[in-house]
């Protein structure tokens, strides 16, 4: 075979050179795995199919509202309201469900909670060209204290349905998970069939990507960023309830915080801040990053868990600087 043969087709990657948009996902999935190996070699109880559905299990409702974060990243927009609408969802649940409500109208009613004030931010955003970080901030203060209208106390939750929802274990060999886990999975599953095959998702990267260009292309600009930040409240309406399903109660100050969790996590997953790239994938790996950071702190028991904290704000700082190089190199 001669030097002529081996050479590589012009304008053609040789086959083992990664497309740099992945590199921001296969860094987070070695980091994922370097991370379980750390556990399994320093604690035998690691390695156990459980720990692993634990993980999921205590952030299925992180997972959910992460992906409808994605939605929202990808297009360069951002969404600070998800944190507070999990809570408002959960405290909507209980306060409903105290007052004798049947579930399955309690559940419809939580569900367009999300989507409603999702539904009215994007077209604040859209149609008076306000930036997206203050129209979610104000909507994070109206979910929030919408909690502590509602009560100011914690509600708990002893409704039959809700509580065998909860409790219910789906039996995996010698593991379990629960129903909470198999919704998450199930919404994973839809956001990336609709990022990779539907024409919201090819438009949604398009926008990300340039959205001065997507509007001279005649592509819907607008009605896109309405929806996604729709899909983004509905997956928080349905991370409230998979959260009161967890905790079997509601509280005004539960869930404190998470949107930034949910942003770290998604970036973690290699979904670029500016927009344009990234994959629901990689935001599994961030949360699933993120789980097992906290399982690491919890077995090693020595360890404050405000450590989970630290480390994840020095992964978030080497991410955004991996994205920023590889974005530098692209260009």
């Amino acid at each position: 075979m001669t030097t002529n043969q081996l050479a590589v087709p012009a304008g053609r990657a040789p086959w083992w050179r990664v497309p740099q948009r992945h590199v921001p996902v296969l860094a987070t999935l070695a980091l994922l795995l370097v991370m379980y190996g750390i556990g399994v070699s320093q604690y035998r109880a690691f390695s156990g199919p459980q720990v692993v559905f634990n993980v999921l299990i205590d952030n299925g409702f992180l997972l959910v509202v992460a992906v409808g974060m994605t939605f929202v990243i990808l297009t360069g927009g951002i969404d600070l309201s998800v944190g507070s609408v999990v809570a408002m969802t959960a405290m909507v649940s209980a306060s409903l469900l105290g007052n004798g409500l049947h579930p399955a109208l309690v559940l419809v009613i939580a569900l367009l909670i999300g989507p409603t004030l999702g539904f009215a931010m994007g077209c604040v955003i859209h149609f008076f060209d306000i930036q997206p970080f203050i129209v979610t901030l104000a909507g994070m203060f109206f979910a929030r204290g919408m909690c502590t209208w509602i009560s100011a106390k914690s509600v708990p939750i002893t409704d039959g349905f809700w509580t065998g929802v909860a409790q219910e274990r789906i039996r995996i060999g010698d593991s379990f998970v629960t129903y909470s886990v198999l919704i998450a999975l199930a919404v994973v599953l839809v956001a990336a069939y609709t990022l990779a095959y539907t024409r919201l998702g090819r438009n949604v990267y398009a926008i990300g990507g340039n959205p001065q260009s997507a509007l001279l292309m005649g592509l819907p600009v607008g009605r896109t960023k309405i929806a996604v930040y729709t899909i983004s409240g509905l997956c928080a309406a349905i991370g409230g309830i998979l959260l009161s399903f967890y905790t079997l109660s509601g509280a005004p100050l539960i869930a404190v915080g998470m949107e930034l969790d949910v942003i770290a996590a998604v970036v973690i997953g290699g979904t670029l801040l500016t927009g344009g790239s990234g994959y629901v994938f990689g935001t599994v790996l961030g949360v699933l990053v993120l789980g097992v950071i906290q399982t690491l702190i919890t077995f090693d028991g020595s360890l404050n868990s405000w450590w989970t904290k630290i480390v994840i704000g020095g992964l978030l700082f080497a991410f955004i600087l991996l994205q920023r190089l590889v974005g530098i190199r692209k260009k």
